[in-house]
C-alpha cells in the first residue's frame, strides 16, 4: 500500500506504531530526503523521548500536524519495500481491542527482535569542547580515555569499562561529561545479519582445465599446496565439469584438517580466488521439491471429501479424529490442492516438541518450499522465514503460536493441529491471545478456510461443531490395521493396602515394563510434574521451603542440586538441615519427573531411561536428539511431563504408564475434568500404533472418578455430554464469556483495597451475579507481587462485549489514576484458559 506523493503538502507526517503499551500511535515528520521512501507498513527508526531509540511501522500518511507535542523527524525508514502487510495491520488492530491490550504490545509481539532496530550507547570527543585558561583538570584514567577517543572516533561503554576497570567505567564517563569533554550518542544498528560463508575458487587463467598442467609445474617444489589444489580438483570434481569452479567450495572444508600457510600462498599468488556469499540459515533441497505421493485409505479420503464439501458452506471444519487414524495425511493432501491453487498455506502446532517428527516428514513432501518458526530458532532464522513469505520463497509454514503474525498475503488454508492445547494461549506478556481464535480470525480476513483437529476436541470446539457453526468430520478407526490399546486403571491405594507398590510404581506397572523390555519395546511414563519431588518437608516439624518471591513451595531439584520455583525461576542450594527447628531430618514429598527417571534407573538398570521435560530441553535442537535416539531405539524408557502426550508416533512404543491421574483430575479449575480427558487419551494414543494393541496402565486413588469411567471406555461422546450439561448450568464456556482481572502490588493490603475498589467501580454497569471476586486466587503471590482476582461471565451473544470492555477500561484507568495505586499493575485476559 503505497502512499501517493503527488497530492501532498509542504510538509509530510507520518503516524508511526511503536512497540509500547501506548493507546495510539505516535506522529513524526518525514523529512524530504525520506518521502520517496514511505510506505504504510515500511519500518522506521524514531527517537521517542529524550534518548530511547525505537523501530515502529508508519500506519498513516497525512499532512496533519499534531498539535499537543511537536513532531520530531523520522531518524530513517528502514525498508525499501513493508516488512508489514494490510492484513497484518488490521489483525493487530483487532487483538488490541478483543484482548484488552494496546497495539504497540501485539506489534511488539509480532515483530521478530531480528526486525527490531537497537541502540547501543556511545561516546565520542566534544567537537565544541573549549579548555578555558583555568584549564581543566583531567584524572589519568579520564586521559586514557582522551587518549583512546583521539585515535578511536567512538566508543561503547563497555569498551570503556575495559579499558579503565568496570567498577570505575560508568563514573569516569559521568565525570567528562560534566567536564564538557565528551558527549554520549545512540549508534543505531539493525539486529538482522545475513548469513554470510567464505568460498574459494580458481583464478583465472587456471579455471581452465587446459592450464591445469602449468599450475601444476609452478607448484612441484610445493608439495602442501599441490596438496591442497588436488583436494580442491577432488572435491568439486573439476576435471570431469570445469563449470563446477564457478560455483566454488565452503573455505572450511578445503582447509580442514590442513594448515592456513599454504592456502594464504595459493591465494597470494594469485592462484585461488577467496570470496563470500550469503546463504540461506534453513536447508535446502538440491533438486526442485517434488510433492511425494500419500495414499489415502477409502476413510480417509471419505473424510477429506467431506472436509472440501463441509468447506463451501462453512469457515471452519473440526476433524474429529482418534489417535492414529491418519489425521496428518489428510492435512498433506489439502496442503497440496491449496498450494497447488496459488495460495499460502499455514500449519500451526501447539508446541516445538510437535515440529520434529511432522517437520521431518512434511519436508520430505514440501522440500524448501516450506518454512519453519518457532522460539527455539534464533532471532536471523525467524527474521529469514518472515523475509521468506515476503519474497515467496515460502507458501507453506509450520510454526507454533506466535506464526499468526507472519505477513501472510494470500492464505487459502490454517490448519491448527491439536486445537484443545492449552499452550496455544500466550500468558504473559500481553497480548494474551489465544492463537486458535486469532487465527479464525486471520483467515476471516483473508476470506480463506480453517481446519481444526483433535483427537480430543476442547469442549468450545466441538460444541461449535454439533450445533452447525462448523463443519464436522469424524475418524473413529485407527489407520491401517493399527490398534486401539488396552486401557487399564490401577488403585494406587489397594496397591498399597497389598504391599505391591515398588516405590511409586504399580505391581501391574512394574510387571508390564519387565514384559516390555524383554520384547524389546519401548515405555513411555508419563508425569505432570517436573523437578525430582514437588517439594521437601522436615519430618520433625512439617516445614516446608517456600520461594521468598512468590506463594509456592520450591521444587526439589536432585541433578542441579538446588531448590527452584517454576514461577519466578529463583533458586537456592538444599539445606542439609531445616531452616526452621535445625532438624536434619529432611525428606522429599511427591513425584517429579527426575525422581520418576531415577528410580527406574534403580529398577531396571539394564535399561536406557532418557528424560523429556523443560529442564531436559532447554537447547535449541534437544528436543530433536531425544525424539530422534528414541525412534532410533536408543533409548528404552522415555519419561516425560506433557511433551510425551502430544502427536509423536513410534513404532515400538507398546506400553505407556500414568503414574498420578489424581493431580490433573483433582485441580481446582472448571476446565479440570477436560484437561485430564484430553491429556489421559492424548498419551494414551503413543501406544500401540501399529498392528499391534499396546497397553496403558493408568494409576489412580479415585479408580470410580466418572472422567476414568469415560477414559476406560475411550467414550469422547459421553464426556462431552456430561460436560456440557455442568457447563452450561454452572454459566460457563461455551455459554458465557469470561474475562479475568487481577489486581497485583506489592503490598497485600493494597492488593486487596485496590481490587475492592475496582469491584465497586465495575458493578454499577456489570450485574453482581456476573462477578466473581475479588478474592485470592490458588497463588496468591508471584515475584513479589500479591494478587487479587475478579472473573466476569457475559452470557454468549447477549453482552455488548466491546462497549463493556471499553467501560472496563476507564474504570482501571481511574483506579491506577489514585495515588494509592501507584504501584499497581492491572491485567486482563480476555477468554482465560
Amino acid at each position: 500500500m503505497e502512499f501517493n506523493k503527488e497530492n501532498t503538502k509542504d510538509r509530510l507526517f507520518a503516524d508511526i506504531l511503536l512497540p509500547l503499551p501506548l493507546p495510539r500511535p505516535f506522529t513524526y515528520r518525514i523529512p524530504d530526503t525520506e518521502r520517496e521512501k514511505v510506505n504504510i507498513g515500511s519500518r522506521v527508526i524514531v527517537q521517542f523521548g529524550k534518548k530511547r531509540i525505537l523501530t515502529g511501522i508508519i500506519v498513516k500518511v497525512h499532512s496533519i500536524e499534531p498539535d499537543v507535542y511537536e513532531a520530531k523527524d523520522i531518524i530513517e525508514i528502514l525498508d525499501d519495500a513493508p516488512s508489514v502487510n494490510a492484513f497484518q495491520l488490521k489483525l493487530f488492530e483487532w487483538m488490541a481491542e478483543y484482548y484488552m491490550c494496546h497495539p504497540g504490545e501485539v506489534l511488539n509481539a509480532a515483530l521478530p527482535s531480528g526486525l527490531k532496530v537497537s541502540s547501543e550507547s556511545k561516546i565520542q570527543l566534544n567537537p565544541n569542547f573549549e579548555d578555558l585558561e583555568e584549564k581543566i583538570p583531567f584524572a589519568d584514567k579520564e586521559l586514557l580515555i582522551i587518549e583512546m577517543l583521539e585515535k578511536k572516533e567512538a566508543l561503547t561503554f563497555d569498551e570503556v569499562s575495559l579499558i579503565v576497570g568496570k567498577k570505575s567505567g560508568s563514573s569516569l564517563i559521568k565525570s567528562l561529561i560534566k567536564k564538557n569533554r565528551i558527549i554520549v550518542f545512540e549508534e543505531v544498528k539493525e539486529k538482522f545479519t545475513p548469513k554470510i560463508i567464505k568460498k574459494v575458487r580458481l583464478c583465472p587463467p587456471y579455471d581452465q582445465k587446459g592450464n591445469m598442467q602449468e599450475l601444476f609445474i609452478k607448484l612441484e617444489k610445493k608439495p602442501k599446496q599441490t596438496d591442497l589444489l588436488l583436494k580442491y580438483i577432488k572435491l568439486t570434481g573439476f576435471l570431469e565439469n570445469p563449470d563446477k569452479n564457478t560455483t566454488g567450495i565452503n573455505k572450511n572444508l578445503l582447509i580442514e584438517e590442513s594448515s592456513l600457510s599454504p592456502f594464504t600462498s595459493l591465494v597470494k599468488a594469485g592462484f585461488f580466488e577467496e570470496y563470500e556469499i550469503v546463504v540461506s540459515r534453513f536447508e535446502e533441497d538440491d533438486e526442485e521439491s517434488k510433492y511425494a505421493e500419500v495414499r489415502l485409505s477409502e476413510t480417509q479420503q471419505s473424510a477429506k471429501d467431506s472436509i472440501l464439501e463441509q468447506f463451501g458452506e462453512k469457515e471452519a471444519v473440526l476433524l474429529h479424529g482418534i489417535t492414529g487414524s491418519g489425521k496428518t495425511e489428510i492435512y498433506i493432501e489439502l496442503i497440496k490442492n491449496v498450494l497447488s491453487g496459488g495460495s499460502q498455506v499455514l500449519y500451526l502446532l501447539p508446541e516445538i516438541a510437535l515440529t520434529t517428527q511432522i517437520v521431518q516428514r512434511l519436508r520430505k513432501i514440501f522440500g524448501d518450499k516450506m518454512g519453519i518458526y518457532h522460539s527455539k530458532f534464533s532471532d536471523n532464522e525467524r527474521v529469514e522465514t518472515w523475509r521468506g513469505i515476503i519474497s515467496g520463497r515460502f507458501s507453506f509454514v509450520v510454526g507454533v503460536r506466535s506464526s499468526i503474525f507472519l505477513p501472510f498475503d494470500n492464505l487459502g488454508l490454517i490448519i491448527i493441529d491439536e486445537e484443545h492445547e492449552t499452550s496455544y494461549k500466550q500468558h504473559d506478556p500481553a497480548p494474551r491471545y489465544h492463537a486458535r481464535d486469532t487465527a479464525l480470525m486471520l483467515a476471516r480476513m483473508h476470506h480463506s478456510k480453517t481446519l481444526l483437529g483433535s483427537a480430543t476436541p476442547s469442549v468450545e470446539s466441538y460444541f461449535q461443531a454439533v450445533n452447525k457453526k462448523w463443519g464436522l468430520v469424524e475418524l473413529t478407526q485407527r489407520f491401517g490395521n493399527a490398534k486401539l490399546p488396552q486401557l487399564i486403571a490401577v488403585d494406587v491405594r489397594k496397591e498399597k493396602r497389598d504391599r505391591k507398590l515398588h516405590g511409586d510404581f504399580t505391581g501391574l506397572l512394574t510387571q508390564q515394563i519387565e514384559k516390555s523390555l524383554h520384547e524389546r519395546n519401548q515405555v513411555i511414563l508419563f508425569q505432570n510434574r517436573r523437578g525430582y519431588a514437588p517439594y521437601i518437608s522436615c519430618e520433625d516439624c512439617g516445614h516446608i521451603p517456600k520461594c521468598d518471591n512468590c506463594a509456592v513451595s520450591l521444587t526439589y531439584h536432585l541433578y542441579h542440586k538446588e531448590l527452584r520455583c517454576h514461577y519466578c525461576g529463583s533458586h537456592e542450594s538444599i539445606p542439609t538441615r531445616c531452616e526452621a527447628c535445625g532438624s536434619n531430618k529432611i525428606k522429599t514429598v511427591g513425584l517429579g519427573t527426575e525422581k520418576i527417571e531415577d528410580d527406574i534407573k534403580l529398577l531396571f538398570p539394564d535399561a536406557v531411561t532418557q528424560r523429556m521435560d523443560l529442564d531436559t530441553t532447554r537447547k535449541k535442537n534437544s528436543y530433536q536428539k531425544i525424539i530422534e535416539d528414541f525412534q532410533n531405539n536408543k533409548i528404552d524408557i522415555l519419561v516425560g511431563t506433557q511433551m510425551v502426550t502430544k502427536g509423536l508416533d513410534f513404532d515400538r512404543v507398546n506400553l505407556v504408564g500414568i503414574l498420578d491421574a489424581d493431580s490433573l483430575i483433582h485441580f481446582p479449575d472448571f476446565r479440570a475434568h477436560e484437561k485430564a480427558f484430553q491429556t489421559f487419551t492424548q498419551v494414551s494414543g503413543r501406544a500401540g500404533r501399529r498392528e499391534k494393541a499396546g497397553t496403558v496402565i493408568l494409576q489412580t486413588s479415585s479408580i470410580n472418578h466418572p472422567v476414568i469411567g469415560k477414559l476406560l471406555q475411550q467414550d469422547y461422546s459421553g464426556f462431552f455430554n456430561t460436560e456440557i450439561s455442568e457447563r452450561e448450568k454452572f454459566h460457563y464456556p461455551p455459554f458465557y464469556r469470561l474475562i479475568s482481572i487481577t489486581f497485583k502490588d506489592p503490598d497485600a493490603g493494597i492488593a486487596s483495597k485496590g481490587a475492592d475498589r475496582l469491584f465497586g467501580k465495575l458493578k454499577y454497569f456489570i450485574p453482581k451475579e456476573q462477578i466473581l471476586g475479588p478474592e485470592q486466587p490458588l497463588i496468591n503471590k508471584i515475584r513479589n507481587y500479591y494478587l487479587e482476582e475478579i472473573i466476569l461471565k457475559f452470557e454468549r451473544n447477549k453482552a455488548n462485549l466491546p462497549a463493556i470492555k471499553f467501560k472496563i477500561k476507564e474504570a482501571i484507568e481511574k483506579v491506577l489514576a489514585e495515588t494509592a495505586f501507584k504501584n499497581s499493575i492491572i491485567v486482563c485476559d480476555v477468554d482465560p484458559v
